[in-house]
């Protein structure tokens, strides 16, 4: 049925596109569709939607009376470039093109479906050497957003199902506010219709695709920051500036937020809320010891004690063996005619700005196999200028792997981008911006003009997120700041060596640095020569992929963990692995996990394999090899939440570690 529904689209937008203008009379004559229908009212309704996905593609499709019989109707598209199209360099393309593909289509959907053939249309070419520098984003692609999105742009309500952290899944009635990032997870903020006051729901906790409500009542309060709401669960009147002793080089979103250097010992953290300050410092507790308050001091070492006692001897799996599996929640995205209907168009007018287009390149570039693509072009080919004869119909040919389409001159044109597909290139733009490097001046330019373009929608349309809305994880505090401060020579000498040759004409190789990195997984720090390859982003966290001497073999370095770049010469070493617990590599096999309601975000940020609900909203959480040291520092922040179960050597492991900090803390 959708294929048909394209099929017929394209007849549409051929037959009033190859004319002047076409009376509704002879249009619904010539549709077969159209013309075929079981009553006239039938066919206007099957017109009245096609009319809309016309108009949502982007394209300026215009209704006018005659100016004699007003009972004639005529229909044209314009063929003057529309205001909303974006006027990019070809430097800006290549950043949004690199932006768009910060998404996984398949999984998030709608937008990010539509966004990166419509790109594709504005009929750019892409530099090659700066897509190649411009790092790979990645943002948590849910198929929830789209319609989220939708409703914050069209200030409508949605009706969804979600699992919060204490019960079973429960109908919410939302009027969303804000849909953004925060720490590489998207939330949603809104009016809460059954409880009447405004909620947060994090968006992977979703379990049914959104569907569109009544409009919004609810006023949209301003400057609706996502940073200040998380922080307000974290909110106490027990408030003070802890110090605390730390290992050089190590904690390092600690030695951020207190403005410290990198070998400095001791640190004083800003003014925070005992629960804030407790999760920051539980996070990094293997390189620190808190010094002041006394009382939190002591609050720290109990916890400590706590968790140290929850992971000694053998785990009592009899619960875990009684407790249910969790279904795993199926939203199934299905395939819309406009998504398919915009790629086919702008693989048409891609292929006729260039006379022909390598196949596989093609499908590439619309992030589809090459099977889909040439069944994209089967359909072409049956479409056509349906009130002329069939030489009309369009022309399309792959054969010998080139592809080429001639007679479709209505589908050479530049798709406008709507305001939620901008919205979507923004949460692109961001999920690069950390580590744009030299490409900063090119990322913003090109924001500027998606917001332009934003702003260019239809007079009283609901507010739209904004730049800071969507990007909570890069701006959501000074530490932020004092993070880019640091990374800056280090990301202008990365952007450097991924520039340069080789080989210089004097014999040096610019293509390499030498850096001093400082692994979470043991102490110290290591020195070592590298060649970087590429720049990749994971939600919150940039990382660089590079040759390294010391390994011989690819390894990847987190950004932020770059803390020097020493001079050249200076000889390579290995972290002392003898300083302290070394928790390098994976947990070999399976590891289960009970999980309190403060804990469950354990178990969204490693992936869990399965879940199964248990009684006293515990939750019991499977990992697959998860890293080992993200997770021992996971289970500790959690103060008590999260208790391993197996395997029996990784809890041995948190009670080392546990140990070894109640010992620091203990007077």
């Amino acid at each position: 049925m959708a294929s048909k529904n394209v099929e017929r689209l394209l007849n549409v937008i051929m037959t009033i596109g190859s004319r002047r203008r076409i009376d509704r009379a002879k249009l619904f004559s010539v549709i077969p569709d159209y013309a075929s229908a079981v009553s006239e009212q039938a066919a206007e309704r099957m017109f009245e939607r096609d009319k809309a996905a016309i108009l949502e593609l982007g394209l300026p499709l215009s209704t006018e009376r005659d100016v004699i019989d007003e009972n004639t109707v005529y229909y044209r598209i314009d063929t003057a470039t529309s205001g909303a199209v974006l006027d990019l360099s070809t430097e800006e393309y290549t950043v949004l093109l690199a932006a768009s593909r910060a998404w996984d289509a398949a999984a998030a959907g709608g937008a990010a479906r539509r966004v990166r053939s419509k790109l594709l249309s504005l009929g750019h070419d892409a530099d090659p050497d700066l897509l190649r520098r411009t790092p790979r984003g990645a943002i948590e692609s849910l198929p929830v957003l789209s319609p989220l999105l939708d409703a914050v742009v069209a200030g409508r309500s949605v009706r969804f199902t979600y699992r919060g952290t204490h019960g079973a899944p429960a109908e919410r009635r939302v009027e969303p506010w804000v849909v953004g990032v925060h720490d590489g997870h998207w939330y949603v903020y809104g009016w809460d219709r059954d409880r009447s006051a405004p909620r947060l729901f994090r968006a992977s906790r979703i379990e049914s695709f959104p569907a569109e409500g009544s409009a919004a009542q609810q006023a949209r309060p301003e400057d609706t920051e996502l940073s200040d709401v998380l922080g307000r669960m974290l909110d106490s009147d027990d408030r003070a500036a802890a110090t605390l002793r730390a290992a050089p080089f190590k904690a390092l979103s600690l030695r951020d937020r207190a403005g410290a250097s990198l070998e400095a010992e001791q640190l004083t953290l800003p003014s925070l809320p005992r629960p804030a300050a407790r999760r920051l410092l539980l996070a990094d507790v293997r390189w620190v010891e808190l010094l002041e308050p006394a009382a939190w001091r002591e609050e720290l070492e109990q916890v400590l004690e706590t968790i140290a006692g929850l992971h000694e001897g053998e785990a009592d799996l009899t619960e875990l063996e009684r407790a249910a599996d969790r279904p795993v929640p199926r939203i199934r995205l299905t395939p819309q005619s406009g998504d398919h209907l915009s790629r086919m168009i702008s693989a048409a007018s891609y292929v006729m700005s260039r006379g022909e287009a390598d196949l596989a390149e093609l499908a590439e570039a619309l992030d589809i196999s090459e099977k889909q693509l040439v069944t994209d072009l089967e359909v072409l080919f049956v479409c056509g200028d349906m009130g002329a004869g069939w030489e009309d119909l369009i022309e399309a040919e792959w054969e010998h792997g080139t592809v080429r389409v001639r007679n479709a001159e209505p589908l050479r044109r530049a798709l406008t981008l709507s305001a939620v597909e901008i919205t979507a290139l923004l949460a692109g733009l961001a999920a690069l911006e950390p580590v744009a490097g030299e490409t900063e001046k090119i990322v913003a330019s090109s924001r500027e003009k998606l917001l332009a373009g934003m702003h260019g929608t239809a007079e009283g349309q609901a507010p739209v997120p904004t730049r800071a809305e969507i990007a909570e994880a890069i701006s959501t505090d000074e530490m932020a700041a004092r993070t880019a401060d640091r990374a800056e020579a280090v990301l202008a000498a990365v952007h450097s060596a991924l520039h340069a040759p080789l080989h210089t004409g004097d014999g040096t190789d610019a293509s390499r640095l030498t850096i001093r990195y400082s692994s979470a997984d043991r102490p110290g720090t290591s020195v070592r020569r590298i060649r970087p390859l590429r720049i990749e982003t994971d939600g919150a966290r940039s990382y660089l992929v590079a040759d390294c001497e010391l390994a011989g073999a690819q390894r990847v370095f987190r950004l932020d963990r770059i803390v020097e770049l020493p001079a050249e010469g200076t000889e390579m070493s290995r972290a002392d692995g003898d300083a302290g617990a070394v928790l390098a590599g994976r947990v070999d096999g399976e590891v289960w996990l009970r999980l309190g309601p403060a804990g469950h975000w354990i178990a969204e940020s490693f992936g869990a394999a399965s879940l199964r609900d248990g009684e006293d909203d515990t939750t019991y959480a499977r990992l697959d090899s998860p890293l080992l040291a993200p997770l021992v520092d996971a289970v500790l922040e959690s103060a008590g939440a999260a208790q391993v179960l197996a395997p029996h050597a990784l809890r041995d492991t948190i009670v080392t570690v546990a140990r070894d900090a109640v010992a620091r803390h203990t007077r």
